[in-house]
């Protein structure tokens, strides 16, 4: 039999050719326009989905996904096999997602090992976790030893992000905290920020006229973070999204390569159902502690003992 398969809901935003080559379970988060209950997977090109919601006539919602889809996919999970599984979803601190996961998961405990896992990010940010899951899976390490794994890489995850408007985030209830900042953000381009290491909830961090300013606060504060780790020898990977703003993006990524060029960066999406909480034309800027440590040559995880110095506890 196979061991541990992990399970994601589509807010991670994995491509589909990484889904495939590490045999990545998906659960399709569904977003609702009026009446109309449709899929992350019903826009295969992301630029669809804000043309849809720049056209439309009422703004869209997002639910978590159905007790029923969850079951399924972990029915098939069984069905094809595996002994254990592990959910990763989007931050609880801002969708019931993992709680349904949470309730799904307790129903089939009696027939495989099974944890729902609270990513307390979205995008890039949690597809990085389930990347990470999925290869040490694939690489026949054991079932608590991704788990510990999972701690540390999401203890070094760490965003910023900037919206071209507050008003979706208002408008959805996701922004918590920085209320002070909100009666003076709707004519400029707030800065937020997720508290990886709390409740994973959207706090607005500072506020700048345009998105040069915003990157220069970014790359300042992002700066020390580099130097930390540059210290201790260890690689951060930074994954640029965005909400179908290519040129925005593509313009941080080359500023992060030559800035802190022993960087790895890549580029993701903010799909549909994280794009109706920031509207088009949103860029996030996600890091971590690159996952490539724990795979050397034989899988020891040689790289695990020092991230626990650095995780974002104290930032």
């Amino acid at each position: 039999m196979k061991k541990t398969a992990i399970i994601v809901d589509s807010s991670s935003y994995i491509n589909n050719l990484d889904l495939q080559k590490y045999h990545i379970y998906k659960i399709d988060d569904p977003v609702i326009f009026g009446q109309k209950v449709y899929h992350e997977s019903d826009w295969p090109d992301n630029a669809d989905f804000y043309r849809q919601m720049k056209e439309a006539s009422v703004q869209p919602t997002t639910s978590q996904p159905s007790l029923a889809d969850v079951e399924k996919t972990i029915q098939q999970v069984i069905d094809d096999g595996f002994q254990q599984a592990i959910i990763i979803t989007i931050s609880s601190g801002f969708s019931g997602t993992y709680q349904t996961a949470f309730s799904a998961a307790e129903k089939f405990a009696d027939k495989l090992k099974i944890v729902a896992w609270d990513s307390k990010i979205a995008c890039a940010g949690a597809g990085n976790q389930a990347l990470m899951a999925a290869r040490s899976a694939q690489a026949g390490v054991d079932f608590q030893t991704i788990l510990d794994r999972l701690k540390e890489q999401r203890s070094t995850t760490d965003v910023f992000f900037v919206v071209d408007s507050i008003k979706h985030l208002q408008r959805t209830g996701r922004l918590s905290g920085g209320q002070a900042l909100i009666a003076g953000l709707l004519s400029i381009k707030p800065i937020l920020r997720i508290d990886t290491n709390k409740e994973g909830k959207i706090d607005a961090v500072a506020k700048e006229r345009k998105m040069s300013g915003a990157w220069r606060y970014i790359a300042e504060h992002f700066d020390p973070v580099v130097k930390e780790y540059r210290q201790r020898g260890l690689k951060l990977r930074v994954s640029v999204v965005d909400a179908n703003n290519p040129e925005l993006s593509a313009e941080w990524m080359e500023k992060c390569k030559r800035q802190w060029p022993e960087l790895v960066v890549e580029r993701g999406i903010i799909g549909p159902l994280i794009g109706v909480h920031t509207g088009e034309k949103a860029v996030g800027f996600i890091w971590s502690a690159d996952y490539d440590r724990y795979f050397d040559k034989t899988d020891k995880g040689d790289g695990d003992k020092d991230v626990k110095k650095y995780s974002n506890h104290n930032r």
